[in-house]
């Protein structure tokens, strides 16, 4: 005889059911996925999505490497043999990104400058805090963005000449740079440790604040960027994340990779 319980519905929870979708798409890819597209496969909004994300790697389940999510330690453990378990995953880069994206309430970017070019490695951004979208490549157009300006300020004479030679000053907006010799007169002129500032020189509507980091013999720099319209909160929020990036260095060795 079937009894009411025994036909009862069971109950469900659906964030369970939706970080479950997520992990699914995530395992569908073997080099990772960014929010959007997961969040598509997923079929969850895109803000319902980084949330879920966030979590997720925050509990170790997944980890953010270049702007995708991957499987992380405490995944990988599910499935592993009895006694078997991942070591846990050093604070990187992408963590504390993450973290000073919601103290400053400003996408943040990290990049290095590696064998000739600029390697943009990790970017934290929320649906209401976006990144500014890569719509011209970070690495050719240097000269036009406030990261790009940092780093090659930070070059010696001839490895940034070399750069301008491989990537030639072209101007993106009518706010750009116009040409090479007003670009190493800019960049001549920069005051060691200050902040560069760019103003629609890359995308209109967004202006960029860059500090160069020192790692060792790593020439790396991080911005953040801002609505035009909220341009007077620039210069208090990278000086805020200056301040986060030296009470990073004091805390321990910090790594650039991730």
């Amino acid at each position: 005889m079937t009894t009411a319980s025994s036909t009862a519905v069971p109950t469900l929870i659906g964030s369970v059911q939706r970080a479950l979708r997520l992990l699914e798409a995530v395992g569908a890819h073997r080099d990772g996925a960014p929010a959007k597209q997961l969040a598509r496969e997923a079929g969850l909004p895109l803000p319902t999505a980084y949330h879920l994300l966030r979590t997720l790697t925050h509990e170790g389940y997944l980890r953010r490497e270049n702007g995708v999510f991957l499987f992380g330690a405490a995944a990988e453990n599910l499935t592993a043999a009895p006694g078997v378990r991942s070591r846990p995953r050093p604070v990187s880069v992408a963590d504390s990104l993450d973290r000073w994206r919601d103290v400053i309430g400003a996408p943040v970017y990290c990049a290095v400058y590696c064998d000739g070019e600029i390697d943009l490695i990790a970017v934290a951004d929320a649906p209401d805090t976006p990144a500014v979208e890569e719509w011209a490549s970070f690495r050719e157009t240097g000269h036009a963005h406030a990261i790009g300006q940092c780093l090659l300020a930070q070059l010696d004479e001839r490895a940034r000449e070399d750069h301008l030679d491989r990537h030639p000053v072209r101007p993106l907006t009518r706010y750009s740079v116009r040409d090479r010799a007003t670009l190493l007169e800019r960049l001549r002129t920069l005051r060691r440790g200050e902040p560069v500032i760019e103003r629609q020189e890359y995308a209109l509507g967004t202006v960029c604040a860059a500090i160069p980091v020192t790692a060792g013999a790593t020439i790396a720099a991080m911005a953040i960027s801002v609505p035009l319209d909220r341009e007077d909160r620039l210069l208090p929020a990278v000086e805020q994340l200056r301040g986060e990036v030296a009470s990073l260095l004091r805390s321990f060795v910090f790594s650039i990779s991730i």
